[in-house]
């Protein structure tokens, strides 16, 4: 999709988050150029034409109590990888889901996705219910528990829509 100047602007603007201030978007377009009921026309337009996919809250969830973060890696047959990452990415508590190439003969698997819980053997259940939601109890998979957050935020997408132009 291209963009045009302003947009990747509007974009860069808001990647990192709505300024904490009674009137964000008034902000925002203070700083852009546009005005309020431009910046959020622009923004329903860039979601409707699905430049812009979620808009939502990044929140830090061990601030939340939420301390036991997996990451569950799955070796799915090729043909089947498709639907069982659909089945599993439907999921609430399943944070995000994406295919990745193997790299045999060290690590086999093919298929992550994301569960947080508030303790080690919350997520070990969710882990197996998503299994059997997915139809993958059979697969071998694994349970990486994270030992240490070094960083967490959304996406930025801003440079690399520049990069190299």
């Amino acid at each position: 999709m291209e963009l045009t100047p302003k947009e990747r602007e509007l974009i860069a603007a808001i990647q990192d988050g709505l300024p904490l201030e009674k009137y964000p978007y008034a902000a925002i377009a203070r700083q852009i150029g546009l005005s309020e009921a431009q910046v959020i026309d622009w923004i329903r337009q860039l979601t409707e034409r699905g430049v812009i996919r979620r808009f939502g809250l990044v929140l830090s969830h061990r601030d939340l109590g939420y301390k036991a973060n997996a990451m569950v890696v799955w070796d799915i047959p090729d043909d089947a990888v498709g639907e069982i990452g659909e089945k599993l990415a439907a999921l609430d508590y399943v944070t995000l889901c994406y295919r990745r190439p193997r790299r045999l003969p060290d690590w086999p698997y093919n298929l992550f996705c994301m569960i947080h819980g508030r303790d080690r053997k919350t997520v070990e259940v969710l882990a197996e219910e998503a299994a059997a939601a997915a139809g993958a109890v059979d697969f071998p998979r694994s349970v990486l528990f994270s030992t240490r957050q070094f960083k967490q935020r959304g996406a930025r997408y801003a440079k690399c829509a520049t990069a190299g132009k």
